[in-house]
């Protein structure tokens, strides 16, 4: 399916694994330029040979930075002074309690999962206006609406995603310029794939009978009873990404697996 996006660059952050990675090869499958990013030199670099491979028509590119620190992120403005898309993907998660949750993890996770995506959009987002074309997409989580209490600290700043990407997109207004937040379900990264196996370590069970019996004890309330696969979701971004989606803005996608109760 041709989504009109053939020659686009497209930043990508995170995307050396995971939901990230997914993203960025769906995007290299419509023919866009992908810069992959990461903080590890290596990983970026084997990502970009990997589609560089799979798909010679595009161009990936080395966009290997710590977006948090801004001596680093200043440098990959310069070296990728224009683009076309944007996807805020970077992020770090993990299981806490609230009481054990300090002041210097809540500040650690605001700079990541906030700040540096926020600084991205600063730099970038008055490029498309002037270019009346651009694409920004945060990816959140369904914890942003519905927290399960198991890691606040995550939690908050995927809610505050939520309200950045619609006081951007209030920026767009009359423009061909699009700013809206995809929030996948439980979705099975490769760190992910791991606890599941370590979970079960019954070698006579695949793979599918651990994904069921884990979804059936820790997340009944899924409608999916399996993990989302990353290129479900890379999918639905690049349509995002299309011109064929000019209509979404400001909008919050839901890709939850029907984790989220509620009718909004």
């Amino acid at each position: 399916m041709d989504m009109g996006l053939n020659n686009k660059t497209a930043l990508v952050t995170g995307s050396t694994k995971g939901i990230g990675k997914a993203i960025a090869i769906e995007l290299a499958k419509e023919g866009v330029n992908v810069l992959i990013n990461g903080r590890n030199y290596e990983e970026v670099v084997r990502t970009v040979n990997e589609i560089k491979s799979d798909y010679p028509a595009t161009s990936p590119q080395n966009a290997a930075a710590d977006l948090v620190e801004i001596e680093q992120k200043e440098a990959l403005f310069e070296k990728y002074p224009n683009i076309d898309i944007l996807v805020n993907n970077m992020g770090i998660y993990a299981m806490m309690q609230y009481e054990d949750v300090d002041d210097e993890i809540w500040e650690k996770y605001f700079r990541t999962n906030v700040l540096a995506a926020n600084g991205l959009c600063k730099f970038y987002l008055p490029k498309m206006l002037k270019n009346d074309y651009g694409r920004i997409i945060f990816i959140a989580s369904e914890e942003a609406i519905m927290p399960s209490g198991q890691m606040p600290q995550y939690c908050m700043t995927k809610s505050m995603l939520l309200s950045l990407s619609k006081s951007l997109s209030k920026l767009t207004i009359g423009t061909e310029v699009t700013v809206n937040t995809i929030m996948p379900g439980p979705t099975l990264s490769e760190n992910v794939h791991q606890i599941i196996d370590s979970m079960y370590p019954n070698e006579d069970m695949t793979f599918s009978e651990k994904e069921k019996e884990f979804m059936a004890t820790n997340l009944p309330q899924s409608e999916m009873q399996r993990f989302i696969k990353p290129i479900e979701i890379g999918r639905l971004t690049t349509f995002v990404c299309s011109p064929d989606a000019s209509a979404f803005k400001g909008s919050p996608i839901r890709m939850d697996g029907g984790m989220v109760p509620t009718i909004f």
